[in-house]
């Protein structure tokens, strides 16, 4: 199993690297103010020609590599040579640049390649590259297994339906921790590796029988329609057999298949993903055509940003479906769900005993926007939540007012800056040096206020003064021009300001630390993230990551 995880380390590092090459690809153009942005020759994959259409995962760089390379004066963005090279003696400009063409794709093609229940699961890697001469992959398919030879491999030469397959294998499971099987190919105008001679000869067949590739898969068809036209890298996901991969046993699948793109704009980045389910989604959310009014109320100082309608329908929506199957895919068990909320949703609840979906939710059914602003780590959190004022309303406050004083806070009422201010508050005795209480204190748990048609809640007074004297996020100039780039009509939107927010986010997604590492400088020169559904029609939901840089 050594070589298994050796090949697969090979591939994550291969993975990353596509989709790392194409936002440091974007950094570089921007920071040298170039021009001319790259525009891939390929509107798709053709190496999904060789992958069958059990393939849980595969993702493909559309464009040559020294397009992107070329952009940037040094050697930063050299993830071929350094990364999926880095263990051999093959020269990345010298061995493989003359011959590489506009794509090169990696896949998991299977998830056992035996089909042996005894041996475990020992999953199908694939890596094509494109060539443009096919003569020089040969001599460097050649040069390659005479290096594994001299390393102690035994090499195997076989014909295949016609096709000339090279395998090297490890002569005793002595070796197998420092080395890995490799198996290799010229398929038309393709180079195939491959941990297996079997992944090969799956190879060959699915090109040579098309009903069996992923190409007549139909989710994969419906997929492709939806890619944009310059996208320069792209991923194809088919979500059951993805969650199987990862041991996860999932009751339900409302989306059975995600593609994702990257797509470099003059503005930034755009990494735009499609969802597509078997069937159409019933509770689609509504889709707006400018941002949400109550976005005047959130204070400029927000790290993070989340706008939408009709919270009451969140649960059952297109939105609420993908989040539930997110949570269970990456947690492993949707009562995860709970515990990946903001932290100020899951301090309420454990200090209220909140129902979310029923005391807050299922009173909100017009415009909302919830925002956490930035405190230290011994404060609570600061947040705000408006909502617009529905038939619902005043129920659901009186059910908060209900819920606060069977918890023993009280409910309060006073004037900030001529505004009659609503309060839950708690009195705390105050010691003296004896430990016997000569005073008390009184703390706000949360705050709120009527304006207009609007119902604004907070976290503390400061932050409720803040937003009273207009300080808020459409006066941010930044933050204006940001939410312009989104897609409209759309959903809502997520908005974080990376510098201020990263440490949260970093807390939800640990995944993000790892890329740090990989690119530090890329993510310190990232100024905001957006997150927005913009389409939401039968059988698919759409929506993208635009990254904005400074």
């Amino acid at each position: 199993m050594n070589n298994q995880r050796s090949f697969y380390k090979f591939l994550v590092a291969g993975v990353l690297a596509l989709l790392l090459i194409g936002i440091a690809g974007f950094y570089w153009v921007f920071a040298q103010r170039s021009v001319g942005l790259i525009h891939p020759r390929l509107l798709q994959p053709n190496a999904a020609a060789f992958v069958s259409k059990q393939s849980p995962v595969m993702v493909s760089l559309l464009v040559n590599p020294d397009q992107l390379e070329s952009l940037e004066q040094t050697e930063k963005i050299s993830f071929l040579k350094n990364n999926l090279f880095a263990k051999t003696s093959i020269d990345y400009q010298q061995d493989i640049q003359p011959w590489l063409g506009n794509e090169v794709t990696l896949a998991v093609t299977s998830l056992d390649i035996d089909r042996d229940p005894e041996s475990g699961l020992q999953p199908g890697y694939l890596m094509a590259l494109a060539t443009k001469d096919i003569e020089k992959s040969r001599g460097f398919i050649e040069y390659l297994f005479s290096q594994k030879a001299l390393t102690g491999a035994d090499l195997v030469v076989q014909r295949y339906q016609g096709v000339k397959i090279v395998f090297a294998q490890q002569k005793s499971q002595s070796q197998a921790a420092n080395m890995t099987n490799l198996a290799s190919a010229v398929v038309n105008n393709f180079v195939l590796f491959a941990n297996d001679i079997q992944v090969i000869r799956e190879a060959i067949n699915n090109l040579q029988a098309p009903e069996l590739d992923l190409k007549s898969f139909p989710l994969y068809q419906n997929a492709i329609e939806e890619l944009p036209k310059k996208a320069i890298a792209v991923a194809f996901l088919n979500l059951p057999i993805l969650a199987q991969w990862q041991g996860l046993n999932l009751t339900e699948f409302i989306y059975h298949a995600q593609i994702s793109s990257l797509v470099l704009l003059p503005q930034g980045i755009l990494a735009e993903t499609t969802f597509l389910a078997k069937s159409g989604i019933t509770h689609p959310s509504r889709l707006l055509s400018q941002p949400v009014t109550a976005l005047q109320y959130i204070p400029d100082t927000a790290e993070l940003v989340v706008t939408g309608t009709n919270l009451k329908n969140l649960p059952k929506s297109d939105l609420g479906k993908l989040w539930q199957q997110g949570v269970a895919t990456f947690y492993g068990s949707q009562t995860d769900i709970k515990s990946k909320l903001p932290e100020f949703l899951t301090q309420s609840n454990q200090l209220w005993g909140l129902n979310f979906s029923h005391d807050i939710f299922g009173w909100v059914t017009g415009e909302y926007a919830i925002a956490t602003l930035p405190s230290s780590p011994h404060q609570k959190p600061n947040w705000v939540f408006v909502t617009e004022k529905s038939s619902l309303f005043s129920d659901g406050i009186s059910n908060l007012d209900a819920i606060a004083l069977a918890h023993g806070f009280n409910v309060s009422y006073f004037f900030l800056n001529q505004q009659k201010v609503s309060a839950w508050t708690q009195i705390n005795p105050i010691n003296n040096a004896n430990k016997i209480p000569i005073n008390v204190d009184t703390e706000v748990i949360g705050t709120h206020i009527s304006i207009d048609n609007y119902e604004i809640f907070a976290s503390d007074l400061q932050t409720l003064d803040q937003i009273l004297r207009k300080d808020t996020m459409v006066k941010n100039l930044h933050f204006q021009r940001e939410i312009a780039t989104i897609t409209k009509p759309n959903q809502g939107f997520i908005y974080i300001d990376w510098p201020k927010g990263r440490d949260v986010l970093e807390g939800q997604l640990p995944l993000l630390k790892y890329l740090e590492v990989l690119d530090k400088p890329l993510f310190d020169d990232l100024r905001s993230l957006i997150l927005s559904s913009y389409s939401s029609t039968t059988g698919l939901l759409k929506g993208g990551v635009f990254f904005q840089f400074k």
